[in-house]
């Protein structure tokens, strides 16, 4: 395809707006980010932290990538992205079973871009001229750009499929996938392809990064420990590059759990409920799916959750803006107090109000717990002892976003 130059002068600025572009305002950055995630597929992608976070990082190797291209040869027709971060969105997406459509996300991004771009270009020339010849040689640029990016991908997506399929983790990825979704497949083929007893109990598991590129030995290593602690013969899935999905016959123990996570700091991990038979590997693991979304939702830095603890959390913040306004009418200015005024109320509260159970919990002395609680009391709307249920709950929600 010709593709046809711009004046010198024309090139002269769409250097200049590349080099603005090549360094945008955090605001930028996240309204790109937001569209991208908000838009149509949204379903498979915005309740994914793995995928979040690779979206996120593809928007900033797609604008960095054209703008270097034309700070470099302005105005020339720019190669797609197929550096590391589109790669590994294709094999996500083919090992989650997602399709190329998913990539129609770009385009809504795009469009934040040339809008954004606009803007640039309209601070760099008062000319008329210079102006249109400015803004449709360069929004053709990244309309260009984005479909050779998205064509190129596509690309590798069709290869990975490929070899995929001839892969042992794509059989067993698919087993899964048959008995999670309820299909008839007999339980005796379904456990000969899994090497899994599907009888008795179930505790599944969720391991995930959100870093990039994942390190496929951590994972390993992760799992190993909790293997050899729980259950030998536990099931091991390759959901991704970055997630791993687990079923134990026994449920991980605390201190196995802790051992493992010390180590792998990038590796989190959600757990489910224990469930029997198949019901109970199927519900395990949406539970553990559940917990996962609900620590990508509330941005949340801990390394390590299970649903038990969890659910009503969860359940509490399926709505993030309806949460953020329980939490203000319930705690008041208690929401913004020091974070050790907020933890005596909540562990007291864990601990059936009984103060010296709190304080032994706290490691601290029962007098100190009693002035803390005494100031949270001041700072509520309504005394602690008159709205205990709607406290500890709104106490939790900030625990789990990692704000106490």
């Amino acid at each position: 395809m010709s593709w046809k130059l711009p004046s010198p002068r024309v090139r002269e600025l769409i250097r200049q707006g590349a080099r603005q572009a090549l360094d945008p305002p955090e605001g930028w950055l996240r309204e790109l980010d937001e569209a991208t995630l908000a838009g149509p597929h949204r379903d498979q992608i915005g309740d994914d932290p793995v995928l979040i976070a690779s979206v996120r990082r593809a928007n900033r190797s797609n604008l960095r990538f054209w703008a270097l291209a034309n700070i470099d040869q302005p105005g020339e027709r720019v190669s797609p992205n197929l550096d590391e971060e589109p790669v590994s969105i294709a094999r996500d997406l083919v090992q989650r079973g997602l399709n190329q459509t998913t990539l129609d996300a770009y385009r809504v991004g795009q469009a934040i871009a040339i809008r954004r771009w606009t803007g640039i270009c309209l601070s760099l020339t008062a000319d008329t001229d210079e102006l249109r010849e400015l803004l449709d040689l360069s929004c053709h640029s990244i309309a260009a750009f984005i479909d050779d990016t998205i064509a190129g991908i596509t690309e590798l997506i069709a290869k990975q499929r490929d070899e995929l399929a001839q892969a042992t983790h794509a059989q067993r990825r698919e087993t899964v996938s048959l008995l999670l979704h309820g299909a008839p497949i007999p339980a005796v083929r379904a456990e000969q392809r899994l090497g899994y007893r599907l009888t008795g109990h179930h505790t599944a598991l969720i391991l995930w990064s959100e870093e990039a590129p994942a390190d496929p030995a951590a994972f390993t290593r992760v799992c190993d420990l909790i293997t050899s602690a729980a259950d030998p013969r536990a099931l091991t899935v390759l959901a991704g590059d970055a997630t791993r999905w687990m079923w134990l016959h026994t449920p991980p123990e605390a201190p196995a759990l802790h051992q493992a996570l010390a180590a792998e700091p990038s590796v989190r991990v959600a757990i489910g409920t224990t469930g029997k038979d198949l019901a109970g590997f199927r519900r395990s693991h949406l539970d553990a799916l559940t917990v996962q979304r609900m620590l990508a939702r509330l941005a949340s830095p801990q390394q390590l959750a299970t649903h038990d603890e969890v659910e009503l959390v969860a359940l509490a913040t399926s709505d993030v803006a309806a949460a953020d306004g329980f939490i203000r009418r319930v705690l008041g200015d208690l929401a913004q107090a020091h974070p050790e005024i907020r933890d005596a109320a909540r562990v007291f509260i864990a601990t059936q109000c009984n103060a010296s159970h709190a304080a032994q919990r706290l490691y601290i002395h029962r007098n100190t717990l009693l002035r803390r609680l005494a100031l949270a009391d001041r700072l509520l709307p309504r005394p602690l002892s008159q709205d205990v249920v709607n406290v500890g709950a709104a106490l939790e929600v900030l625990r789990w976003r990692g704000t106490t």
